[in-house]
C-alpha cells in the first residue's frame, strides 16, 4: 500500500472515493508519493517521491485510473536508473492500494512545482515528449532538501537502494 498526496486539481480529477485526513504510512520501501496535474497537450501526471525527491511523469489519462497505472510507469522509472530488477519488483507488489491525501508537506509541493517548471523547459529545449527521458532528466536536479547528503534524486534513490539491497547499487 501507497499513499499519494494529491494537489487539489488532481483531485478533482481523479475523484477518489475517500480523502484521508492524513498520511498513513505505507508498506513500499519508497514511502509516500506526491502528485500534481500539468496542462499539457496530452495532460500528464508528475509524482515524486516523499523520500528521495524521484520524479515521474506519466500520462494523466485516465485520470481515474492513475494509481494503478503509476506502478508500472515508476518500474520503467526504476529500470532506467538501473535499480535491481528484486527491488523493482518488490516496490511493485507493495504498491496494490493505494490511499489518498491532500498534500502536507510544502517543501515536497515546492519541488513539485519546480519540476513543472523545469520539465516545460526541458520538453520544449530537448524537443521530446518522451516522459521517461523528461523523468530522468528532471532527477539530475539538484534539490535543496538533499544538499546535505546525495545532492539529487537519481543519487537519493541510489543510496536509498542500497540500503536496502547493500549487496547490489543502482547504475549512475
Amino acid at each position: 500500500m501507497f499513499t499519494m498526496f494529491a494537489t487539489k486539481k488532481l483531485l478533482e480529477r481523479i475523484k477518489p472515493a475517500t480523502i484521508e485526513a492524513g498520511g498513513a504510512l505505507g508498506t513500499t520501501s519508497l514511502g509516500n508519493w506526491y502528485a500534481t496535474a500539468l496542462f499539457w497537450k496530452p495532460q500528464v501526471a508528475l509524482l515524486v517521491n516523499e523520500k528521495t525527491l524521484l520524479p515521474v511523469l506519466m500520462p494523466l489519462a485516465p485520470a481515474t485510473d492513475l494509481a494503478t497505472r503509476f506502478p508500472e510507469q515508476l518500474a520503467s522509472v526504476l529500470a532506467a536508473h538501473g535499480v535491481p530488477q528484486q527491488f523493482i519488483d518488490h516496490e511493485i507488489a507493495q504498491m496494490n492500494k493505494v490511499r489518498y491525501a491532500k498534500t502536507s508537506n510544502r517543501s515536497v509541493v515546492g519541488i513539485m512545482n519546480q519540476f513543472s517548471y523545469l520539465a516545460e523547459g526541458y520538453r520544449e529545449y530537448l524537443e521530446t515528449k518522451d516522459l521517461l527521458a523528461l523523468s530522468l532528466r528532471l532527477s539530475e536536479t539538484p534539490c535543496s532538501p538533499l544538499y546535505k547528503g546525495a545532492v539529487s534524486p537519481d543519487r537519493e534513490l541510489r543510496r536509498l537502494v542500497s540500503i536496502f539491497h547493500p549487496s547490489t547499487t543502482a547504475n549512475a
